[in-house]
């Protein structure tokens, strides 16, 4: 589907605001191995407030085929939802329609990410105004908000596969 106008475009990149990518890995319960999760998320400094960034953000998961909720989407059963991870040189590099983001990774997250070939991708449709880029955040504050409830409920998740420049 082609648009005529980008004023769309530009006037949801101004609703949802600065966006942000945090990784980490933790140890999967099933096999006690490493899995490198990743989250995207707003500050809901937009224009117009963290509601309308919430709401142009539902829209834009909408329009690129991941879904809120429960339902887990695996990005290598559907090749034509456009987004992508590359990780190389200790960067976790994402990238997908309104958001090209890339963050140093730890060493535990990319070795993980290897291992498994892919990452458990969260994109928080929720505001988290206090995880701004280049703030330290605690374990605590990251596990309070990725572990919250209806944050997780009101989330894409997707397993993502891990893209490199060595192919």
């Amino acid at each position: 589907m082609s648009q005529t106008s980008t004023a769309p475009d530009i006037t949801r990149q101004r609703q949802m605001g600065t966006l942000a990518v945090i990784p980490w890995a933790g140890e999967h319960l099933e096999d006690e191995k490493d899995i490198a999760f990743l989250l995207a998320y707003s500050l809901g400094d937009g224009e117009d407030g963290p509601e309308a960034a919430e709401e142009a953000i539902r829209t834009v998961l909408e329009e690129v085929g991941l879904p809120i909720g429960g339902t887990i989407l695996d990005i290598a059963q559907v090749p034509r939802v456009p987004v992508k991870l590359l990780v190389e040189g200790g960067q976790a590099v994402l990238t997908m329609p309104y958001l090209h983001a890339s963050c140093p990774a730890p060493d535990q997250w990319v070795d993980a990410a290897r291992e498994r070939g892919m990452v458990y991708f969260m994109f928080a449709t929720r505001p988290w105004p206090q995880a701004t880029p280049g703030k330290a955040i605690s374990e605590e504050e990251l596990k309070a908000f990725a572990g919250d409830e209806a944050m997780l409920t009101t989330s894409a998740h997707c397993f993502l596969p891990v893209g490199s420049l060595k192919a």
